[in-house]
């Protein structure tokens, strides 16, 4: 598939169905494309596509299965949509740090197809609202969805993006911009690969809130 030039092959492209409840048009919406008028789309469709059927698959699908509806908030960038979104300082990292994360058509530096898209679970929302307990969705993630390779929290609703990535020896973590609630550390990693708490199971964080949106009759 070439990249899309008129409003026909873009609508072919936004019908790619990438799992059984995503379709790729909802991972290409763009508030920098949008203010900034520069088509949020994908120089490499093929890539792009593959790398979200997993993503999508092994990551998106197994988490709205378990808790219900996620939103998608921001996800797949062009290289020309983040550069300006770097350069502009809206939150986006520099085109190398995100190939294979929200520039899905590229390959990271060690060559590997990756995906991110930033999602809300919404079953989730009362409950952090609630207790501003971010961490109580992020090992839930941590002990049920063994293909995530990275996830980064942020305050509003707590959302959070979360990654796919094909090396099977990625260094997995868990990273946050929120105050832990439990250590009172306003930002840095949860978990990752080499800290005492990755391994094992830390369902005592999030046995409450389980039990509130699936309580047993």
């Amino acid at each position: 598939m070439r990249k899309p030039e008129t409003i026909k092959a873009l609508e072919e492209l936004g019908r790619v169905q990438l799992s059984k409840s995503f379709f790729m048009r909802e991972f290409l919406y763009s508030e920098i494309s949008q203010v900034k008028k520069i088509p949020n789309i994908p120089d490499d469709p093929e890539l792009a596509i593959l790398a979200g059927k997993n993503l999508c698959e092994h990551v998106l699908e197994p988490i709205q299965h378990a808790l219900g509806r996620i939103s998608i908030r921001s996800a797949f960038r062009s290289c020309e949509v983040n550069q300006i979104g770097s350069e502009t300082k809206e939150n986006c990292s520099t085109n190398d740090k995100n190939y294979a994360e929200h520039i899905w058509d590229a390959k990271d530096k060690h060559g590997f197809m990756g995906a991110t898209a930033c999602i809300i679970v919404t079953s989730f929302i009362p409950y952090y609202e609630q207790t501003n307990d971010w961490i109580t969705l992020a090992w839930w993630i941590h002990d049920h969805i063994n293909a995530y390779a990275n996830m980064t929290f942020f305050p509003i609703y707590a959302a959070f993006n979360i990654n796919w990535n094909e090396n099977l020896e990625y260094e997995k973590f868990i990273y946050s911009y929120v105050e832990n609630p439990h250590s009172g550390k306003s930002s840095g990693y949860l978990t990752k690969k080499g800290m005492e708490n990755f391994e094992g199971s830390h369902e005592d964080f999030y046995r409450e809130w389980i039990g509130q949106i699936h309580p047993v009759s």
